[in-house]
C-alpha cells in the first residue's frame, strides 16, 4: 500500500494531466455507472466536480494493474453523496491523452477508507 505522498503525487499528476487533456468516462456493458448516475440524479457536471474534490482521504486502494485497458495502474477512491458511497476508479491513462474514469457507482460493500481521520 502507497503511503500518503504517494497517493497525493499520483492526485496531483492526475489534476494536472486532467485540466491539460480532460477526463474520459469509460462506459463498459455494465450498466452499474449509469444507473447510479440517474439512481442519484449526476449530472455529467457534477460528476466531474466530485472527482475533482477526491483527496487523499479519499483512498480506497490502488494502484492496481489494469488487465482490462493495459494502459496504466488504476486507483480506487470514494466519496460520499446523498447517503451513499461512490466507488470511483480512476487512471492516468495514455501519454499525452485523457486520464481515464473507469468507474463511477455505488459501492457493492463497505469501503475501506485507511488515511481517513475519525473524529
Amino acid at each position: 500500500m502507497p503511503d500518503q505522498r504517494e497517493v497525493q503525487r499520483f492526485l496531483d499528476d492526475f489534476f494536472v494531466k486532467y485540466r491539460i487533456f480532460d477526463i474520459l468516462f469509460t462506459e463498459r456493458k455494465n450498466p452499474k455507472n449509469a444507473q447510479t448516475m440517474l439512481l442519484l440524479e449526476i449530472s455529467p457536471a457534477k460528476r466531474r466536480q466530485i472527482i475533482e474534490q477526491i483527496i487523499v482521504d479519499d483512498y480506497v486502494e490502488g494502484p492496481l494493474t489494469d488487465t482490462l485497458y493495459q494502459i496504466s495502474d488504476m486507483w480506487v477512491f470514494g466519496k460520499n453523496f446523498q447517503g451513499h458511497q461512490l466507488y470511483i476508479k480512476i487512471s492516468m491513462g495514455r501519454a499525452n491523452a485523457n486520464t481515464l474514469c473507469i468507474s463511477f457507482h455505488i459501492a457493492e460493500k463497505p469501503m475501506r477508507y485507511p488515511f481517513k481521520q475519525t473524529l
